[in-house]
């Protein structure tokens, strides 16, 4: 079974400093219908004005990715951790038994694009740990690569989750294939461009959602970037 989602059915908020599009419940937005995907619990597609950001704040027993689009996103934490994430860069934080950190547009006269992804852990109380990796565009491009899973690789993040993240820029003739173990979930968002999966088009900003599926086909993108996400059912 494939569902779509379209990107006007998100939440959305508007801080000012702050726009936000929600996947799935978050803050002041509330869907029961939407609350998460297998282990996959938040996706926030963020703009920060310039000098603007998340000031420093908690969090717990939660993989948190974030996965920088344009700009620039300082991050700062509990744990000594003072690092830039520019474009093309991912970074993982496990928070386990207890981190706090700041978010901060340092891109002078730039808003800064990116996604801010929850994964729920498969260990609890762990020490929380702090990890950042270049995914060149050679790597994604006509691919998917593997950005995040289990285990650490040249350009995959470890996460402590029973969880898979894939990401891929598909243009024209480009196109990937992805065998899926039909008792598990599969997630695929667009984050722009144009893009068609299993068959069916997905705008920027859809997504789709996938359970009993043996096999994912991404074809006819145009100017497409996107993320697949294994997940534990």
């Amino acid at each position: 079974m494939l569902t779509i989602r379209k990107s006007a059915e998100r939440g959305y908020a508007d801080h000012g400093w702050l726009k936000s599009f929600h996947s799935f419940s978050f803050a002041n937005y509330f869907d029961p219908a939407h609350m998460g995907w297998g282990n996959l619990r938040v996706i926030n597609e963020d703009r920060i004005a310039p000098g603007m950001g998340f000031g420093t704040h908690g969090h717990r027993d939660m993989e948190i990715i974030s996965y920088v689009l344009s700009g620039n996103l300082a991050h700062q934490d509990s744990m000594g951790n003072v690092k830039g994430i520019p474009p093309g860069d991912v970074q993982r934080m496990s928070a386990g038994s207890g981190v706090r950190h700041s978010e901060f547009n340092h891109a002078k006269g730039e808003e800064t694009h990116f996604l801010q992804i929850w994964i729920e852990p498969n260990v609890t109380g762990i020490d929380p740990g702090y990890e950042q990796k270049t995914v060149p565009e050679v790597a994604k491009r006509g691919h998917l690569a593997l950005v995040a899973a289990p285990e650490a690789g040249e350009y995959t993040v470890k996460i402590h989750a029973d969880a898979r993240l894939y990401a891929g820029l598909f243009n024209g003739a480009e196109a990937a294939q992805l065998t899926l173990d039909a008792a598990r979930k599969a997630y695929v968002f667009l984050i722009r461009g144009t893009l068609q999966v299993n068959g069916h088009a997905l705008q920027a900003g859809d997504a789709a959602m996938l359970q009993g599926e043996a096999a994912l086909a991404l074809t006819a993108g145009q100017d497409a970037e996107v993320l697949v996400f294994d997940l534990a059912a």
